[in-house]
């Protein structure tokens, strides 16, 4: 028979792996969705630049919220580019036409950026100024992707523990 306090122990594994995993989800669609809604609204707020203008406008804004210079990331600045562009479009006349050329930019973007090391959700959570500070308690940023902020957590929030006299 499974003792009361392995069973408990079992369960609590079970449990925390399955937050874990639901915690590491919320943060990749968060910073997502907090990403597509900035290009949105920065993209709006740049609209009168015209389209040219907007995207020039926003990817350097972009940029500049995740401390990158435009020559570092010569690979996907076309891409980033697009999906400004897209969003330009969609702002313009958003139709379900509009919405699919997003969606396209956005898989196109990812395509050129992702790696197994990072992804677009990553850089918003580790660079952007405006990142969501749970977004760190959950995957921290690696050393030198928040150099603008120095209070950053360094490890998930599940390996805090409490305090070693208490383990017995």
């Amino acid at each position: 028979m499974t003792h009361m306090l392995a069973e408990f122990n079992a369960q609590a594994d079970r449990s925390i792996e399955a937050m874990k995993s639901a915690a590491e989800q919320a943060r990749r669609d968060h910073a997502a969705a907090e990403l597509t809604r900035h290009m949105l609204l920065t993209t709006a707020r740049f609209a009168d630049l015209g389209r040219a203008g907007a995207i020039e406008a926003v990817v350097a804004d972009w940029l500049g919220a995740w401390h990158l210079k435009r020559d570092e990331w010569p690979e996907i600045a076309a891409e980033m580019e697009a999906l400004t562009g897209a969003f330009f479009d969609y702002i313009a006349t958003p139709s379900d036409a509009t919405d699919k050329a997003v969606r396209t930019a956005w898989a196109a973007l990812k395509a050129a950026h992702d790696t197994p090391e990072r992804t677009l959700e990553d850089q918003m959570a580790w660079r952007s100024m405006c990142a969501h500070g749970w977004w760190g308690e959950v995957n921290p940023a690696p050393a030198g992707y928040r150099d603008h902020d120095t209070t950053r957590p360094t490890e998930p929030f599940w390996t805090k523990s409490c305090p070693p006299q208490c383990l017995g």
